[in-house]
Formats: structure tokens, sequence, C-alpha cells
């Protein structure tokens, strides 16, 4: 039986503002990050918040929540890094300090997948208009990804690529080939809210899945999105053999749905379509025969 990863993204970058319902201190996170795995979730990923406000990259702070978590079930957790867009801090160009969170949390032993977009995009909104602000370009220059590709190799990490973009999925192949990592995983990016890449649609996942057994034959992959409803695309992601990623990061923005709410829904339609949610342990199991 195909045993299916279920991610849970537990908040984003949004603030309550855009996704009201999101945990944004150390102790809701924590506290749904453990709801969620014993629900079924084998895969816990958190932005960080302490205390409400912006989000912060502070190790220490993930250092908390990821803590927190383990300490009460033996799930994987693994931390955010900073957009580094055109509208946003130019520090970020500076990918020892945009990374240096990482960094500290693998040399503490405390995350087992390396983060990184292998490409850049513009997030232009669907319904954009003339008047509208031009977006800002969400930027992942090459030297980045070759840097955490590098790291990873070094630390054993497997890395986790969001494919916004097919090209996306071509260079994070190509470079971590390169680079010599652990198999990489592929986490499709269907967009409504952006016009980027796909919608969450039949084509759509067909056409990520014939470029990907060019590109990286056998590789693990999962659907996700953002501001999107993926159910439609569950069915034929488990009859494939793929993985799946929900939560308040991923979901449409205002919606009234909890994490833990996302997260039994999808263990209901795993099994519904004929697999069962994989423990950690099963899926740390499939990553070391897939390295």
């Amino acid at each position: 039986m195909h045993k299916v990863w279920i991610e849970a993204a537990l908040n984003g970058p949004w603030s309550r503002m855009f996704q009201p319902g999101i945990p944004d201190t150390v102790e809701t996170i924590v506290a749904e990050g453990i709801a969620c795995a014993r629900a079924g979730a084998t895969i816990v990923h958190a932005h960080a918040y302490d205390g409400g406000g912006p989000q912060t990259h502070d190790w220490e702070v993930y250092a908390r929540i990821i803590e927190g978590i383990r300490n009460q079930v033996d799930v994987p957790v693994y931390p955010s890094y900073p957009a580094f867009t055109t509208d946003g801090d130019a520090a970020l160009a500076d990918i020892s300090a945009r990374y240096a969170h990482i960094e500290a949390l693998v040399e503490r032993g405390l995350i087992e997948f390396a983060l990184i977009d292998p490409g850049s995009v513009n997030f232009t909104l669907t319904a954009t208009t003339s008047a509208e602000k031009p977006a800002g370009t969400y930027m992942n220059p090459e030297d980045h990804v070759r840097y955490v590709l590098e790291f990873s190799a070094r630390h054993g990490l497997h890395p986790d690529f969001a494919i916004y973009e097919p090209g996306f999925m071509r260079a994070g192949a190509a470079l971590a080939r390169a680079a010599g990592t652990r198999a990489p995983v592929y986490r499709f990016m269907f967009c409504n809210l952006f016009a980027v890449g796909f919608p969450p649609r039949p084509y759509a996942l067909a056409a990520y899945l014939s470029l990907l057994e060019e590109e990286a034959p056998g590789a693990p992959w999962m659907i996700a999105g953002v501001s999107v409803d993926i159910r439609p695309l569950i069915g034929e992601t488990v009859r494939r053999g793929g993985h799946i990623r929900v939560g308040l990061e991923d979901a449409p923005l205002g919606i009234k749905t909890s994490n833990l709410e996302l997260v039994e829904e999808a263990v209901r339609m795993v099994r519904e379509h004929g697999a069962e949610p994989a423990t950690p342990a099963e899926m740390r199991q499939a990553l070391a025969a897939s390295a």
C-alpha cells in the first residue's frame, strides 16, 4: 500500500491580517504542530513568530518551536528562510546572512531538510490592474542555490524545492546533481492568487510529472500551493505515488478551517483513495532508499 506523506504547513508569512487563523506565537505553533502530527501529519513546516507581530528568522525562536514539537512527537519540523525580493531587504543579497539561522539549526541537529527555491519569479497578481504597483520579484540567484545545495551535500540533508515554475525543476535537478546532494523533494506550487506557474488543474499536475520523469525520475514529490484548494488533485496524486501538503500557509486566504481540520481531511481523503498516511519513520526510510 502506498504511504503518503502529509505535510502540515502551519502559517506562512501572511500574518493574521491576511490569514486570521494562523498560529503566531511559539506556544500556539508548538501546540498546532503537535496536534497535526498526532492526527497524521508526517512533516511539519512552520514560519517562526514570537508573540504575534511579524515573522522572525531568529534561530533561537525556531529552536524553541522545533524542540517544543519534537519533545512530544517524533516528526520532522523544518523552518522557512527570508524572501529576498526587489522591494525588500537588500542585505539578504548575502546568502550567509539569509541562511544563517538554517546553519545554526543544522549544527544543533534540529532539521532534516534544506529549503531552497531554485529560481526567481515575479509575484504578479492574477487580478492586477493598470494602476497597481508593480509586483516585486522573488529572487533566488544561482549562487544562493549553489550555496545551499553544497551545504546540503556536506551535511547529508535532502533539499526541499518549491517548484513555482517548470524551469525551477530543471534548474534544481541540474544543480542538485552537480552538488552531489541526497535526493531532493520536489514540491509543486500551484497558484491562483499569483500569476505564477500553473493553477491547480489536472493538466498541470500531468505536465509537472512528465517533466519530473525526464529531469529526476523516481524523485519524491508532493502537491502544494499558494492560496489554493488542492483537494481536487489529491486522488490523482495518491494514485500516481505522490504526497500532499496542506495547512493555513497554502490554503485560500481568509479560510475558516483550522490546520488540524485540514490535516484530518487530508488523512480521510488519502484513505478514501486506497492509501495510508506515512509515519515519519516510513518517510525517512523512503528518503533513505531514494538517496
